[in-house]
This record gives C-alpha cells, sequence and structure tokens, in this order.
C-alpha cells in the first residue's frame, strides 16, 4: 500500500505532470535514454571494434554494411559514434558535478558570510564569468593537457560561476525566511541552518542549471576535440569524429557530419529537458502548467 501510494505521489507530482504534458519532451527523453543505453552497451550494440584499423576498407559510402560508411583508417563510423558517447555523456556528468559542487558550496559561503568574504567570491567569479567558456575552458585544458579527466575538470571548473551566483542568490533569499528565523530562535546553529534549512532550497534551481549545462558541457568537450585539445586519441570522441571527418567533406562528408548530428540532437534534447524542468520548478508558474483540460473553457 505505501509503494502504491508513493507511486501515485510521484504520478501527481507538479514536474511529472509538466514533463509528460509535452510531447516534444517526452520525445527528447526517449532519444536520451536511448543514447545512453547505447553507449553504456556499447560492447552490445555496436557490430564491428572501434579501434580496429581495415586500410583496405577506408572512406567507404553508406551502405547496408557500414550505415554511415567508414573512416580514413577503415573504421566504422557508427561503432565509433556510439563509443564515442561514453565519452560525451561522461563527460558532462562528471564535469557538471564538479562545477555544480564547488559552485554550491561557494555560493553558500559568499552568501552565508556576507561582507569581505562575499565581495572576494563574487569578484573572483564576475571575473571567471567575464570570459567566455570556451576560452575558459581552452585555457585551462592547455594548462591540464589532454585526457578525460582533465577535460572534465577544465569544463567543470569553467563552469563553477553559475552555480555559485544562483546559489548565492537563493541564499540571500532564503536566509530571511521564517522557518530560518525559526530554527534559530530554537536555538538551530548558523551551520545547522545552513545545512537543514537553505541548502535544501537551493538545490532545485541548481538541478535545473545541471541539466541545462549538460549539453553545453557535451558541446564545449566536442569544441576542445575538435581543435585538438580534447580525448587522446584513438579514444572515438564526437567532437575528434568530426575534426577528423571535415577533412573529406567534399568526397565523403558523412563521416563528419553523422558524429555532428549526435551532438546537435544530444545538446538539443537536454536543453529541452532542461526548459521543462525550468517551468516545473518556477513557483511563479504554479498551477498553470501540466494540468489537462483545466485551461478549456466551455464557449457559448
Amino acid at each position: 500500500m505505501n509503494k502504491k501510494s508513493a507511486f501515485q505521489k510521484i504520478k501527481n507530482s507538479r514536474v511529472v505532470r509538466v514533463i509528460f504534458a509535452r510531447k516534444s519532451v517526452v520525445f527528447c527523453l526517449a532519444v536520451l535514454l536511448l543514447l545512453i543505453l547505447a553507449a553504456i552497451f556499447a560492447s552490445i550494440v555496436a557490430s564491428y571494434d572501434p579501434y580496429k584499423q581495415d586500410l583496405k576498407g577506408m572512406l567507404q559510402g553508406m551502405g547496408p554494411k557500414h550505415i554511415f560508411g567508414t573512416d580514413a583508417m577503415g573504421r566504422d563510423v557508427l561503432t565509433r559514434i556510439i563509443y564515442g558517447g561514453r565519452v560525451s555523456f561522461t563527460v558532462g556528468l562528471v564535469s557538471v558535478l564538479i562545477a555544480g559542487t564547488i559552485g554550491m558550496i561557494l555560493g553558500l559561503i559568499a552568501g552565508m558570510a556576507g561582507g569581505i568574504v562575499d565581495a572576494v567570491i563574487m569578484r573572483f567569479m564576475d571575473a571567471m564569468m567575464s570570459v567566455p567558456m570556451i576560452i575558459m575552458a581552452l585555457f585551462l585544458g592547455s594548462i591540464f593537457g589532454k585526457g578525460l579527466g582533465n577535460i572534465c575538470l577544465a569544463i567543470g571548473i569553467s563552469m563553477i560561476p553559475s552555480y555559485a551566483r544562483v546559489t548565492r542568490g537563493q541564499v540571500l533569499t532564503v536566509r530571511e525566511m521564517d522557518y530560518v528565523t525559526a530554527g534559530t530562535l530554537c536555538g538551530a546553529s548558523k551551520l545547522e541552518n545552513t545545512v537543514f534549512h537553505i541548502f535544501p532550497n537551493c538545490v532545485s534551481s541548481n538541478i535545473v542549471l545541471m541539466t541545462m549545462n549538460l549539453g553545453n558541457a557535451i558541446l564545449n568537450e566536442a569544441a576542445l576535440s575538435f581543435l585538438g585539445m580534447g580525448i587522446n586519441p584513438p579514444t572515438a570522441s564526437w567532437g575528434s569524429m568530426v575534426n577528423d571527418g571535415y577533412k573529406y567533406m567534399g568526397t565523403n562528408a558523412v563521416i563528419a557530419i553523422a558524429p555532428g548530428l549526435f551532438i546537435m540532437i544530444t545538446v538539443l534534447c537536454f536543453n529541452m529537458v532542461g526548459d521543462a524542468l525550468r517551468d516545473a520548478m518556477d513557483p511563479k508558474l504554479r498551477g498553470t502548467l501540466g494540468k489537462k483540460g483545466k485551461g478549456k473553457k466551455k464557449k457559448g
């Protein structure tokens, strides 16, 4: 009975209603789920070895044997796209977790401490935000070097300011609420109020930001790999595949276009899901979204 009521509660939650009320968002979730599952089970889904070279079969066109053809090393393009999804989703998830964790901590400290601590942290965040994210990632990538871990760290650090600013803004609002004052009057310390009352109310906005930044992180990884500063070859990566394939745009354009399409579709899907989450968690829109049939008025 408890399991059934919990399921019913989830089913009737506003977030679920808003998301499933939009067919485009449901479609994007299905696409993302399909891509993630394909990346996880790449060894089962893919028909070829992504690293095995076949110089006799290089630069083959699209066909039943190789759906997207083969690259300059004779490797199956579709197989490398599937394996490249592992890199892209790993970079997106890890870099967003790095940025979200550090950014929320800095935002909490700045919002709760105030004064000179707040000024120093936020001016540093402003200085970082004045540099475009991709330029910051390029700069940090050149310092850390190539490799999956270094790219995650570079992209993660470049996204910290947005989380710090969002969290600080939420803290400045939430800390003035009555329940925080009540906690203080009941003997709760500043740390206890921060951890148990203020921080939980700052998470929802950051979850929305994380969802939208997943697409940005994947796009930045693709840009770094395209510029030769991303994942070390021969590891499959969507950005590096575009970089390798654009040289053959005149003869076999699908080598570059196919991974580019996967980048575009993935980023678009993450942005649409993030936009739906933002609407679902926006208190200003509460009661206006995701309700079937309530907005219709009878004619006449």
